[in-house]
């Protein structure tokens, strides 16, 4: 007796979606890291939740700098500054101000793998985990909530204070913002935000009243920059703005001299040789009398 063939299509697998993202999962036991889906499925910029990753896989004590980022990830300072701020506003990252033994100030990064899983750290986490149905991993024999520490450079004793609310840009000097804006046209990596700008203003202003020309002070501000920034170029701007000595101030103008009447030569006189002042030779005074009296008595 023959097969029977059916034309009814075969039943998918009760297991498996029909759409969307099929894990073929396969189990580590070295080389991995334990990530919570709250920090895998964050949302926002990608760059953000590469960096905390990649932060995260690192052995305690590795450098964790912007400049050594930047040296792993093709992404610039200026996406990888945003990031480190993105994290540490979440809770992800701390820097804490520590003293040395002698005396010195040292900036050490924290990350928490969860926002406030570590003492010390941020009060509680920002974002709630989001329910998966993922296999949950087994933990490395390492636990990664142990802080990622890099020792930073050495500061000053005195600890910088906080920054304030940062003022209005329209209450600034226009020119001085006019001048700041248009530092880009001399260097395109000086792209201000509008906060950064009204907090550079005032020293603007302060040069340009003191008698410091636009072009001079452009030319200040960017002169001699460095080929990378390793921070803010506004935190550059600022330390020239504040480190650089004002020019002295020009000298007040003199009063208006008084003029001084014009002295006449001495002449010697043609009659009696005598000296007087006058403009051109000629007779003195006496002599002048005498001979008009002369003429008048030679007329009469």
């Amino acid at each position: 007796m023959a097969d029977s063939q059916s034309n009814a299509r075969l039943r998918a697998d009760a297991g498996a979606p029909t759409s969307g993202v099929i894990h073929v999962s396969t189990r580590l036991t070295a080389d991995f890291t334990v990530i919570s889906n709250a920090l895998a499925q964050r949302r926002g910029s990608a760059v953000t939740i590469g960096v905390a990753v990649y932060i995260l896989s690192l052995p305690t004590g590795s450098l964790v700098t912007i400049a050594a980022l930047c040296e792993h990830f093709t992404e610039g300072e200026i996406l990888i500054s945003r990031a480190l701020r993105e994290l540490e506003a979440a809770g992800y990252l701390e820097r804490r101000r520590e003293r040395l033994p002698s005396g010195q100030i040292r900036t050490r990064t924290y990350f928490y793998d969860v926002p406030g899983g570590g003492s010390g750290g941020p009060s509680a986490p920002t974002e709630q985990p989001k329910p998966s149905r993922t296999r949950p991993r087994e933990r490395p024999a390492t636990p990664v909530r142990e802080a990622v520490s890099a020792p930073g450079r050495e500061e000053a004793e005195k600890p910088a204070p906080e920054p304030g609310p940062a003022p209005a840009l329209t209450d600034a000097d226009p020119k001085a913002v006019a001048l700041l804006a248009a530092l880009r046209r001399v260097d395109s990596r000086l792209v201000l935000s509008a906060p950064e700008a009204a907090r550079l203003a005032p020293g603007v202003a302060e040069w340009l009243a003191a008698g410091v020309t636009p072009r001079e002070l452009t030319e200040l501000l960017t002169l001699g920059l460095p080929d990378r920034f390793l921070t803010r170029p506004a935190s550059v701007l600022a330390f020239r703005l504040r480190e650089t000595p004002l020019p002295v101030p020009p000298p007040a103008p003199r009063p208006p001299s008084v003029e001084r009447p014009v002295v006449l030569p001495f002449q010697t006189c043609d009659g009696c040789e005598c000296a007087f002042r006058a403009a051109e030779p000629g007779h003195c005074r006496g002599c002048r009398e005498r001979l008009a009296g002369e003429h008048l008595r030679a007329a009469g």
